[in-house]
């Protein structure tokens, strides 16, 4: 039977639901009233903000929030997020989002985006600009197609007429457009994949289109609703293209330095060839690959060239001279595909003639009731792990001795027993982990000629040529389908951690990436669709609300993604780090029965 909404006593009456006097009281305090005229806001701090119903959001936030600070760029309603030029219809509770909250900087960032689109269209109408790639220092690399690069004039006249925008406040407008005309307009303007993809993958029946100038698009999510609050950003030329450069979250009211990323850059460089062998460049060519049945093709490519890459810095660790090939170090941010990694470069090692061992790092955590003792909590910090012991079984297998090492269950929070090892001269230890290339990891005599690579998942495909997804949220899905499969944690588990896990690597693995030898690219073109049917009915189980947001979030980026099943991922895949079936999960190389063999 329907509820009607009463919170009535089993088996009773109305009238038995509170005491006589008490319902007589209530009823003598209920009187007819009109319609209010208007609504409250009540922030986070307890102030209370009175308004006309319909006033939009930004109204309130001008009232309310301190203009010496960095303006709000949204607001979460009731747990809910929303645009300032929403309209205000009920009492609420609100928290203003700026540009130090995740989603604040991703506000900031594509309504940025938006402006240096919109401005580059009405200066160069015949340009076509790409935003590519994001930069370490805080930026996205942009190039243009159909003439040549922008030169320093014509940069400092898109800066120039971008900062008129923004001093004259420039509204950016948005209406929501029924799916069948947004479609229309985008084969008329010429960009049919970006109709296609709409039309074929939008979970909505309408379409929320921003304007501002000549342009009108969408950018697949919230906007600020003006141009006041970009105030930070500049343009920097670099190589074929230029930078968008814009604050950090952490420091939202400065620009960092621009520094070289060279290393990086050939990495960005190597993935665009990749992209091209492929022929997938953006959401709607995957999609279209699953389609037309080429996926197949896209999957095996894809992992022939993480391959050939492999063969590559094996054939790099083989030209060294013996007593600098003793030791790699292979670090990199959580979900990058370490492990799968090191384990593919001990088979191409071997392939060269020399004898290798991956040794994990997480093997080496403390338990989890020492760190507990000692107050320890995240294990994305280089406290968690045991570096005595660490230190110890290194310089005796380093002395040809033999260590019993540990396996860490993460199930349980401690460490067990593991294999024995004995290294044969000239075998070569491959160690894995967060903290690989801190210079804290390893004594400075012991780590002095170690061959160092940096592996993370550095590139992500992009919705249409304005609109990329951040490489982040790639290790994020990772983790989510891992951690439910083999470590024992649930979705919103992972979520909550992952803030601190962001915190962790930003101050324990990237400061340190600039030591690597050698980038490892793990990202695959084809992985959001494998993912997809993985990840999101574990997102749909989250109900905390501000997790449920984040959730909300992800799953409004993988949902332009069609789904593809697992079964065609190759075994010894580093994506099968996350969603298991692999086979070199308990692969451990032993090069001491190898030389026995040879001997014999």
């Amino acid at each position: 039977m329907a509820s009607s909404g009463l919170d009535l006593p089993r088996g009773g009456s109305l009238s038995d639901s509170a005491p006589k006097a008490h319902y007589n009281h209530s009823v003598e305090q209920i009187r007819l009233s009109e319609p209010r005229k208007t609504v409250r806001l009540t922030f986070t701090d307890g102030r209370v903000y009175e308004g006309p119903v319909g006033t939009p959001l930004q109204g309130f936030m001008r009232a309310a929030v301190d203009g010496a600070g960095t303006p709000p760029l949204a607001a979460l309603v009731d747990g809910v997020m929303r645009e300032l030029s929403w309209k205000v219809s009920r009492d609420s509770d609100v928290r203003p989002i700026g540009p130090t909250d995740s989603e604040g900087i991703r506000i900031y960032t594509r309504s940025l985006s938006f402006l240096l689109v919109a401005v580059t269209l009405e200066l160069f109408p015949g340009a076509r600009l790409i935003i590519d790639h994001s930069v370490p220092f805080g930026g996205y690399y942009c190039r243009v197609v159909g003439r040549g690069a922008f030169t320093d004039e014509e940069l400092g006249q898109i800066e120039g007429r971008m900062r008129e925008l923004v001093e004259a406040d420039a509204p950016i407008p948005c209406e929501d457009v029924p799916l069948d005309e947004v479609r229309d307009w985008f084969r008329e303007q010429g960009m049919p994949h970006k109709a296609d993809l709409l039309a074929e993958a939008s979970p909505w029946d309408v379409v929320r289109m921003y304007e501002l100038g000549p342009l009108r698009d969408t950018f697949f999510g919230p906007m600020a609703s003006s141009c006041g609050p970009l105030k930070r950003f500049g343009l920097s030329q670099y190589h074929d293209g230029f930078i968008l450069r814009f604050p950090r979250r952490e420091r939202p009211t400065e620009l960092a330095p621009e520094e070289d990323y060279r290393p990086l850059w050939e990495v960005f460089q190597e993935h665009v060839r990749w992209l091209e062998l492929l022929s997938v460049y953006d959401a709607h060519t995957v999609n279209e690959a699953v389609a037309s049945g080429r996926m197949r093709e896209v999957v095996l490519i894809s992992e022939a060239l993480h391959e050939l890459r492999i063969g590559e810095i094996a054939r790099a660790i083989a030209l060294r001279p013996p007593a600098e090939r003793h030791l790699v170090l292979i670090s990199g941010p959580s979900s990058a595909g370490k492990t799968t990694f090191s384990k593919r470069l001990a088979i191409q090692l071997l392939a060269q003639g020399l004898r290798p061992y991956p040794v994990a790092m997480d093997d080496y955590f403390l338990p989890r009731s020492e760190m507990q003792a000692r107050g320890l909590s995240d294990f994305d910090d280089i406290s968690a792990v045991d570096l005595p012991l660490l230190h110890r079984h290194m310089g005796a297998l380093l002395a040809g001795e033999t260590v019993h090492l540990p396996r860490f269950d993460f199930r349980t929070g401690r460490r067990q027993d593991g294999m024995a090892l004995r290294l044969t001269p000239g075998a070569v230890v491959l160690i894995e982990g967060l903290h690989a290339l801190n210079p804290e990891f390893l004594p400075r005599e012991m780590g002095e000629h170690a061959f160092r690579i940096y592996v993370s998942a550095l590139t992500q495909l992009k919705l249409d040529d304005h609109v990329r997804l951040p490489s982040t949220d790639t290790r994020l899905v990772r983790r989510v389908v891992r951690d439910v499969a083999f470590r024992g944690y649930n979705p919103e588990s992972t979520l909550k951690m992952w803030s601190s896990v962001r915190r962790g690597e930003k101050r324990n693995v990237f400061p340190y990436q600039g030591r690597a030898d050698v980038m490892f690219n793990s990202a695959l073109a084809y992985e959001w669709s494998v993912l997809r049917p993985l990840v999101e009915p574990l997102l749909l189980q989250v109900r905390h609300p501000r997790l449920r947001l984040e959730a909300q979030r992800v799953l409004n980026e993988i949902c332009w993604f069609r789904p593809y099943p697992q079964d065609e991922v190759p075994a010894t895949s580093i994506l099968r780090e996350f969603t298991g079936g692999g086979t070199l999960k308990d692969y451990f190389p032993d090069p001491l029965e190898r030389a026995v063999r040879r001997r014999g």
